[in-house]
């Protein structure tokens, strides 16, 4: 029997849309899939309803019967009301299975004839609640399911919690939720079964309270609004959400620097309890909601006498969080310090500032109060806060930079030098350097709607092609409007080259044309005496020509690292230093790498470039990941990521290096998912560097996976990105090996020799010793699968050993899995040892399961390939017996397009033609077929 449902499941509360609540729905629903109970607990707004919604749905098909309550304050002084809820509609089901007495003192608490109480009627309502259960029971699960389990009258409480404590191993499980402050909870859990599941539902992430906006529409709120929102809200969904649409429906949002404005429906929550303040009181408190770090010595600097008393005042009524230790005055929740300042009148929101701007000892602090206690131009106000910016910029804050920046273009004159412009234009680049590029367009955008200077337009272009990130195909029209302002001003060219010089790489994929347009800005910005633009270029053009192979690129780097430098370039994530990491991670000079990026990494954060933490967090975890320490690669890629879906920044690059971590130290499901995101969003930017990087990412993950001839496919492709995009460094990607390896799974010799020639070439004339070294373990399967079983094994172990003493854990382990795998005929337990300690150590853990299940499984069958015969060969066109013949005589395929005086590719689709027609899979086959011999 299933009792009828009283509402109907609306879409948002599917549990694949319960966002940000994954980990603890995916643990309580498996508590409730093993029979268990839930008590979901939280502050009021926090998402409990929601999710106690989607857990019943659920929960609900194996479910027989199905029990609801949901109490109210209003009614939670009418005794057995949630009784009656929840066994109205059930119990003349079962009451005739009841005993005479328990079955008259249920019918007289749930009808409200007779006089029902506890105190009469104990026993035999506590029994007959339990009976009715354990009916229930009977013809299938049952799932009690009660929200506000706060409001639930107390003689309901008491009945349900006694039946429950007494169910022991009958079907019946209650899924619970209720209104706690703190851990405060327990007391719920005696109207649950023991061993009952608490969660508590804490506050949601900023990236969460994102998602859940984009979800319910909000969609058009720029990062910094989400971020006061999120700030403002406290994580909670529902003030998060009231916020939104408030701001949604707000035609004129809040200016820089104020608060953001508390809607009606969330100031009542509040407003209650701020009527029971004394005026004073209130003002007091006015002063310390527009304080960025109120304490009592503030509020006394400003003028509140009697502070202490007023703020006591206010903890008590539940307004402020008490601190016994330390002096600061600390709001409940922020969203009561927002609903106050809202509330407040125009005049005394000014008036608190103005007492602030004298009271507060930081002059960052007192700018900031000092203008929104002003109203108007001023230029004295206007230069205190550009001043105040500066400072802000140097303490490496530069979010707060752009917010005083804003303040003060609100403050300049028209008149005024600088121009309230150009005061704009630094602010939105202060908002590129946090990571907000929302604001930084949006105010770029403002500016060219009325600049005609035209150094003011061209770094407003910059912007707007800065906030495009490796979108830069949607920009692609600012170019040659950026070209037209700049006219013939070469310090203004530079600019625009250097961005150029991106388009050319990410927009068209050739590496030749990017590095040419850096080498062009880097000379204009010489000439022009800008040494930022310079390094810049520089910086640039010494990572295409690492990535290409060129041979000026130790060159170029030095010229990047002359003196004199700027700092803040100097540690750019685009600057001469990422130049010089870059080149020290391809030379296998791990730790000097690692030193490297580590020092970058810190004075990134020292000075607030959001961006930039972001690209080194994510280089750091690559440096780990090549040095086989994957449990750390894994937990900064994910920190990373975490950080680059929050600001909007890098999301490509961290997701795939994330697949890449994920796929050796985490979850290879996971890390599929991860790098086919990365590569719909590159292909969806056009940026056809990082789809090469992406399907890198895919194939390494697929292959780790055990799917061979997907990551032939995903791999085959990166091949012919980086030919097009003109890559010939195999150090950049560290993709070959793995096709190299999954080609011999597939029976694809001839190519997977091929891939292994074309890469030694190469390295060997890079020096690219590591990526040698993985070639060569790649060649020895190649020729296990040939039948050179001696030369297999010493390759392999040399290999290993030199991997092992370049520092790359993880390819040392993998050397040393292939090894075991060719030693013995028949892999017992003891084979995998080396392997599995070494696999161990880097906490490689999916290459771990493999090398334990590898060491217990019974060895595969050989695989028979019918070869043809001779006579074959009489069916394939000139061309094709032509490259035939030459692999019958061992030639490679270079070997083969030099004597035919035609191309590799052509060879390559030659040989495909071949395989085709004589029904073989490869060049071994072609071989056999000469000595005359059958394929066994």
């Amino acid at each position: 029997m299933t009792v009828r449902r009283d509402f109907e499941e609306p879409a948002r509360c599917r549990p694949d849309l319960v966002i940000g609540r994954e980990e603890l729905f995916a643990g309580a629903r498996e508590q409730l899939a093993d029979g268990g109970s839930v008590l979901l607990h939280g502050p009021a707004g926090i998402g409990k309803s929601t999710v106690l919604r989607a857990l019943a749905a659920d929960n609900a098909a194996p479910t027989r019967t199905v029990l609801r309550c949901s109490a109210t304050e209003s009614e939670s002084h009418l005794p057995f009301l949630a009784l009656a809820d929840l066994l109205g509609l059930v119990v003349d089901d079962v009451s005739d299975r009841l005993p005479a007495a328990q079955r008259t003192a249920l019918e007289s608490a749930l009808t409200g004839r007779g006089e029902s109480t506890l105190q009469r009627d104990g026993l035999a309502l506590r029994l007959a609640v339990l009976s009715v259960l354990r009916a229930l029971a009977t013809e299938g699960p049952v799932l009690v399911v009660a929200d506000d389990l706060q409001w639930l009258d107390p003689a309901s409480a008491e009945l349900l919690g006694f039946a429950a404590r007494r169910l022991g191993d009958t079907p019946v499980q209650l899924l619970c939720a209720v209104r706690t402050e703190g851990q405060e909870y327990d007391r719920h859990l005696r109207a649950l079964p023991p061993d009952s599941l608490a969660v508590r539902l804490n506050p949601l992430t900023r990236t969460q309270v994102s998602t859940l906006l984009d979800h319910r529409g909000y969609t058009g709120l720029p990062r910094s609004t989400v971020r006061d929102i999120h700030r403002t809200s406290g994580g909670n969904p529902l003030f998060a959400l009231e916020l939104g649409r408030a701001l949604a429906e707000d035609p004129s949002p809040p200016r820089p620097g104020e608060p953001l404005r508390v809607p009606t429906s969330l100031r009542a929550l509040v407003l209650s309890r701020l009527e029971m303040l004394s005026d004073e009181a209130r003002r007091t408190l006015l002063v310390a909601s527009a304080g960025a770090r109120p304490t009592l010595a503030l509020l006394h600097a400003a003028g509140r006498d009697n502070a202490e008393s007023e703020t006591a005042q206010a903890a008590a009524l539940g307004l402020l969080a008490t601190e016994p230790e330390g002096p600061a005055v600390r709001f409940a929740h922020p969203l009561i310090s927002a609903a106050l300042y809202a509330e407040a009148p125009a005049q005394e929101r000014r008036a608190a500032h103005a007492a602030l701007s004298t009271a507060a000892s930081d002059p960052i602090e007192r700018a900031r109060h000092l203008a929104l206690a002003a109203s108007g131009t001023d230029p004295r106000v206007a230069a205190q806060l550009a001043e105040a910016a500066a400072q802000a910029r140097d303490r490496g804050a530069p979010s707060v930079a752009a917010s005083l920046g804003l303040l003060a273009a609100r403050h300049t004159p028209a008149d005024g030098v600088p121009g309230p412009d150009e005061r704009r234009l630094q602010a939105a680049e202060d908002a590129i350097t946090a990571g907000e590029v929302d604001l930084a367009r949006d105010i770029a955008r403002e500016v060219l709607t009325r600049a005609t200077v035209p150094a003011d337009r061209v770094r407003a272009w910059m912007v707007v092609i800065e906030s495009a990130g490796h979108a830069l195909g949607d920009v692609d029209a600012v170019f040659p409007q950026a070209l037209a302002d700049a006219g013939e001003d070469p310090g203004l060219l530079a600019l625009v080259h250097y961005q150029l010089a991106w388009r050319g790489l990410v927009v068209q994929g050739d590496f030749a044309q990017g590095r040419e347009e850096a080498a062009h800005a880097a000379q204009l910005a010489a000439r022009a005496g800008d040494r930022r633009t310079e390094l810049l270029a520089l910086a640039f053009q010494a990572q295409a020509e690492t990535l290409m192979g060129h041979p000026d690129a130790p060159a170029t780097i030095k010229r990047a690292l002359r003196e004199p430098q700027e700092p803040q370039v100097a540690c750019h994530h685009n600057g001469p230093g990422l130049a010089r990491f870059r080149w020290l991670l391809m030379s296998d000079q791990l730790t000097e790498a690692r030193t490297t990026v580590t020092a970058l990494l810190r004075e990134v954060r020292r000075r607030g470039m959001v961006e930039s933490e972001v690209h080194f967090l994510r280089l750091l975890a690559e440096t780990e990941l090549r040095s086989g320490h994957c449990g750390r690669a894994l937990d900064l890629a994910r920190e990373s990521l975490r950080m680059a879906r929050d600001t909007g920044i890098g999301t490509v690059a961290s997701a795939l290096l994330t697949s890449f971590a994920e796929a050796s130290g985490g979850d290879v499901d996971r890390a599929l998912a991860l790098a086919r995101e990365a590569l719909e969003h590159a292909e969806e930017d056009g940026d056809q560097m990082y789809v090469s990087r992406a399907l890198a990412a895919l194939g390494h993950a697929q292959f780790v996976a055990g799917d061979a001839p997907g990551t032939v496919r995903s791999l085959r492709r990166v091949r012919e990105l980086e030919q097009g995009l003109g890559i010939t460094d195999p150090a950049r990607g560290r993709w070959h090996g793995d096709l190299a390896e999954a080609l011999v799974q597939i029976g694809e010799l001839a190519e997977a020799q091929d891939v292994v020639d074309v890469t030694r070439e190469q390295a060997l004339r890079l020096g690219r010793e590591s990526v040698l070294a993985v070639v060569d373990r790649a060649e020895a399967l190649v020729r296990a699968r040939r039948g050179q079983h001696e030369s297999s094994l010493g390759q392999l172990t040399s290999a290993q050993d030199r991997l092992g003493k370049l520092g790359y854990g993880l390819e040392e382990a993998r050397a040393a899995f292939a090894l075991a795998a060719l030693r013995t005929r028949r892999p017992g337990p003891t084979s995998y040892d080396e392997a599995a300690r070494l696999f161990r150590r880097c906490r490689a853990l999916p290459w771990l399961r493999q090398a334990e299940a590898t060491a217990v499984a019974p060895p595969p069958e050989p695989v028979s390939v019918p070869a043809p015969t001779l006579d074959a060969l009489d069916g394939l066109a000139s061309m094709e017996r032509q490259v035939a013949a030459l692999v019958m005589e061992g030639a490679t395929n270079r070997e083969i397009a030099g004597r035919l005086f035609i191309s590799v590719k052509t060879v390559e689709a030659t040989l495909t033609r071949v395989y085709r027609k004589l029904g073989i899979r490869s060049r071994v086959d072609i071989v056999r077929l000469a000595a005359g011999r059958r394929t066994k």
